[in-house]
């Protein structure tokens, strides 16, 4: 059962959820009673953005809306208030810096110093080659270890520019 969007040409990318991100949701909604599947909205959030390559079009948040018996304006509303969630293309390593008050004691100033001369983008934008997307992004919840970023689901602490480089070299 693929479930389409109300408005299939809102904007570029997967208009539809497919079965696999389908039974994944289904996996979460099970999760919940019955009579309350909107709970898994943010798993339902996660699951279609990982399908269309890590954002999400109106198409898509439609599509949650309607497979979790929501309005498209309640999910919208979480997509837009969690960091987690892109509503524009990104590059295919979103890399999220932590700035909150822990890493900038730390020099999460010197992390973005270096990123952005690295990859010659600034925050917020991603690289002509569609590699790399640099994300400013509050606490991480790995204050002990700052400075530190989300590269994907993998954090990486303790960041100077040679680890940062480093890590940077590994990544296809």
């Amino acid at each position: 059962m693929m479930v389409q969007s109300r408005n299939p040409a809102a904007d570029q990318g997967m208009t539809e959820l497919s079965e696999q991100s389908l039974a994944e949701i289904d996996r979460w909604i099970a999760k919940y009673p019955v009579d309350q599947r909107q709970s898994a909205v943010m798993a339902a959030l996660r699951i279609a953005q990982e399908q269309n390559g890590g954002w999400l079009n109106r198409a898509l948040i439609e599509a949650v809306a309607d497979y979790l018996g929501m309005s498209p304006i309640e999910v919208e509303e979480v997509a837009t208030f969690y960091s987690m969630y892109e509503l524009k293309p990104v590059g295919r390593h979103k890399i999220c810096v932590c700035t909150n008050i822990s890493c900038l004691l730390r020099g999460s100033d010197e992390v973005v110093a270096h990123l952005e001369q690295r990859l010659g983008i600034r925050m917020g934008e991603t690289t002509a080659d569609g590699r790399f997307t640099l994300k400013e992004v509050e606490c991480l919840g790995a204050c002990v270890n700052a400075p530190m970023f989300q590269i994907g689901r993998d954090y990486h602490e303790n960041l100077t520019p040679e680890r940062i480089d480093a890590i940077l070299d590994r990544l296809d």
